[in-house]
C-alpha cells in the first residue's frame, strides 16, 4: 500500500498502544507512516507494543517490524521523551521497571500532566480485566479466537478490495454486536475511570481492549488509544491540552479517494 500522507504534524504528546509487533495482524506499514508524519515532545507506549505471547509460539519479525523499533529509537535520540508502560502481551518488560533501553523509559504506570494542568493516569489496563487476571487460560483462548477472526478478516478484505470496498474487521464488528463483549467493554471503562477517581486525577488513558474512545464518565475523562491491528488509531494531545483520536487508516483512505477523484478530473493528454 503506497499511502498518501498529509503534511507533517507536531503535537505535545502521542499515546500509542496495542501495536502487536511480532504478529501477522500488525499494521506496521501504516504505523510507520503515522510515525513519519507525527512528531511529539513526548510519546507514551501504552502496552502491547510487542506481542510476546505470539513470539513464544512462533517467531515472526519481518523487516517492517524492525523498522518500527528503529524509528522510535531515532525519535528518542532526536529529543523525544519516550515512556513505555508494558501490557499483558509484553509483560516480560515488567521485570525492568525503572530501566532505560535506548532512551526509552519503562514504568509500571504514569501520571501525565496535560498542558491545561489536568492530570491523567496512563496505564495499559489489563490489571482491570478479570479474565486476564484470574483466568489466564481463558485469556489465551480468547487470544487464539481473536487471531482466528483476524485471519478470516484478511480473506474477506481481499475480496472487498477487489470490489473497491474499504477495510472491515470481523472482530471489531463482533465487539459491538455481541452483548457480552459490549458489557465487557462497559465494565472495563467503569473500572478504569473508578481507579482514576480513586487516585484523584481528572482522567485515564489506557489501551488493552482495542476500542478507541474519548468520553467523560462519572466526572472522569476516559481515553482509550485503540490499536494498530484493526482500527489503526492513536491519541494525540495538542499544545492547548485538548485530546483527539487519530484514525489513521481512515484518514489515509480519504486522502487516496480525494487523489483518485482529482486524477479523474484531469483532462486527457
Amino acid at each position: 500500500m503506497n499511502a498518501i500522507r498529509p503534511q507533517n504534524r507536531r503535537v505535545r504528546t502521542l499515546f500509542i498502544s496495542d501495536v502487536h509487533l511480532g504478529t501477522k495482524g500488525c499494521q506496521a506499514e501504516l504505523f510507520l507512516d503515522f510515525l513519519r508524519v507525527h512528531d511529539a515532545d513526548k510519546i507514551y507506549l501504552v502496552g502491547d507494543i510487542v506481542d510476546g505471547w505470539r513470539l513464544k509460539q512462533s517467531w515472526y519479525w519481518p523487516q517492517q517490524h524492525n523498522d518500527v523499533v528503529q524509528k522510535l529509537l531515532r525519535k528518542g535520540r532526536a529529543g523525544t521523551r519516550i515512556v513505555y508502560v508494558p501490557g499483558n502481551h509484553d509483560e516480560f518488560l515488567r521485570e525492568y521497571y525503572g530501566s532505560h533501553f535506548g532512551g526509552i523509559e519503562v514504568v509500571e504506570n504514569d501520571i501525565h500532566e496535560a498542558a491545561d494542568g489536568r492530570k491523567y493516569l496512563v496505564i495499559h489496563g489489563d490489571h482491570f480485566d478479570l479474565v486476564v487476571r484470574h483466568a489466564r487460560w481463558l485469556a489465551l483462548l480468547g487470544d487464539w479466537a481473536y487471531v482466528t477472526a483476524l485471519g478470516i478478516s484478511t480473506y474477506i478484505n481481499i475480496l472487498r478490495r477487489k470490489l473497491g470496498l474499504t477495510y472491515w474487521s470481523l472482530s471489531a464488528w463482533a465487539k459491538l454486536k455481541v452483548k457480552n463483549a459490549v458489557n465487557y467493554i462497559s465494565e472495563f471503562e467503569e473500572a478504569l475511570t473508578g481507579e482514576a477517581a480513586r487516585l484523584g486525577v481528572q482522567g485515564v488513558i489506557c489501551g488493552h481492549i482495542h476500542h478507541a474512545a474519548l468520553r467523560d464518565m462519572n466526572g472522569v475523562r476516559y481515553i482509550n488509544t485503540g490499536d494498530w491491528v484493526e482500527s489503526c488509531t492513536a491519541v494525540v494531545e495538542n499544545f492547548d491540552g485538548s485530546f483527539e483520536i487519530v484514525r489513521w487508516a481512515h484518514s489515509v483512505r480519504l486522502l487516496q479517494d480525494d487523489a483518485e477523484r482529482e486524477q479523474k478530473m484531469l483532462p486527457a493528454a
